[in-house]
């Protein structure tokens, strides 16, 4: 019995310096999976915060979904791969891009407006994006007894309808190339002359990468433009004082808690710390697996999720008590103890949880980086106090630590 419980105390330890080491030094010479390879937020790096305004009273979903797409590429174009494009309120759009230092010259980089255009092979330019009056992802059969496969249909209007008409009866067999911002996006080949105003644009498309090219045809003929209504550089120096006293105050409150924790309740408190030090590995290990970006509220999400883990704990050690108190030997005081914390544990969680996916769903910017890292603390830490904890508690009166006197109680 004392071997099997060793074994598997050696086994949890070789998991939780694995785990540490993987989030200190990482895999490869780009150190993924570590703390390195987690990306962070404009408040932590510095960089640009711009907000769009749309110049028009009623703006849809369709119409706000085109124009992120639009000024996402523009982005990922622009080699910025870590900036974000996301709807804000029902008419704006916010654009964050680390690692900037001048607003102004990102705006100009950005633009406000598609320049999308259709051509030829030679170049000439057959009709613009402002003719295109639809363009929708469709899933069906593109030839007689095909498959049904993904594809970009395109609705023109009256100009649209003629001009294309004309472009495709002098362009059959050969390919008509969709341009926006002088970047090729798609080159199919005429195979008839269209004349009912409306296209498909057929490829190996995925079903996302048919609603892109759809998102990206419909930017280059939206009906209103963007407009800069805020613009602000944030300071990188600022943002790495912030992160550095956010890492101290949570080292800090991380230290005091694990020696509360050993002096409190000392071999369950130990077992605590144990799979503390597992929860934290987890955590950093999901930002960075997930490419979550780490905003300095979402360091406050952490800190707090830590002190959720802890209070589990707590819980289940004084549940633990009472049975012991009563009179019920270690092991089964131990079981009990676990099975009386449960309820408590996950409604707990779960109203927590409930409170996080609403901020992440309603919220926006910062928000929900706090929302992000409080939902991953949330779920690990239910699986840290209710699993991890159990099997060092477990493992440890195994190897041979039976007297409750070392579990911080005074039994009689």
């Amino acid at each position: 019995m004392k071997t099997k419980g060793r074994l598997m105390l050696l086994l949890m330890l070789i998991i939780a310096l694995g785990l540490s080491a993987l989030t200190y030094y990482g895999i490869g010479k780009d150190k993924q999976l570590s703390v390195n390879d987690i990306k962070q937020g404009l408040d932590l790096s510095g960089g640009v915060d711009i907000l769009y305004e749309a110049e028009k009273d009623t703006v849809t979903d369709q119409e706000m979904s085109a124009a992120i797409s639009l000024l996402q590429g523009r982005l990922d174009w622009n080699g910025w791969t870590e900036a974000e494009a996301a709807q804000e309120g029902t008419k704006r759009i916010r654009v964050q891009i680390p690692g900037v230092d001048d607003a102004e010259k990102a705006i100009q980089e950005i633009g406000q407006t598609a320049q999308l255009m259709f051509a030829d092979e030679d170049g000439k330019v057959l009709l613009t994006g402002d003719m295109v009056k639809d363009a929708t992802k469709q899933v069906g059969a593109t030839s007689k007894n095909g498959p049904s496969v993904p594809y970009v249909s395109l609705e023109f209007n009256d100009e649209g309808k003629a001009r294309f008409a004309e472009a495709t009866k002098e362009n059959i067999g050969k390919k008509i190339m969709i341009v926006m911002d002088n970047e090729v996006i798609s080159a199919p080949t005429v195979q008839t002359a269209i004349t009912d105003g409306n296209a498909m644009i057929t490829g190996q498309f995925t079903g996302e990468g048919a609603e892109n090219l759809a998102s990206l045809i419909r930017a280059g003929s939206l009906p209103f433009n963007l407009e800069v209504i805020q613009m602000r550089n944030v300071g990188a120096r600022l943002g790495a004082d912030a992160l550095s006293t956010g890492i101290t105050a949570g080292l800090v409150g991380i230290a005091l808690v694990l020696l509360y924790m050993l002096f409190a309740y000392r071999v369950l408190g130990f077992a605590a710390d144990w799979a503390l030090i597992i929860y934290i590995a987890l955590e950093l290990l999901f930002l960075s697996l997930f490419h979550i970006t780490l905003t300095l509220p979402g360091v406050a999400g952490i800190i707090l999720s830590i002190g959720m883990a802890v209070d589990a704990n707590v819980v289940i050690f004084e549940r633990i008590k009472e049975e012991l108190v009563i009179g019920k030997t270690l092991r089964s005081a131990v079981k009990i103890g676990f099975s009386r914390a449960l309820p408590a544990i996950v409604d707990g969680n779960v109203t927590t949880l409930i409170a996080a996916v609403v901020l992440f769903f309603l919220g926006s910017g910062t928000i929900k980086g706090f929302a992000t890292t409080l939902m991953i603390g949330i779920i690990i830490s239910m699986f840290t106090a209710l699993v991890v904890t159990r099997i060092i508690v477990n493992s440890l009166i195994k190897a041979g630590f039976h007297n409750p006197k070392n579990y911080g109680f005074r039994v009689k």
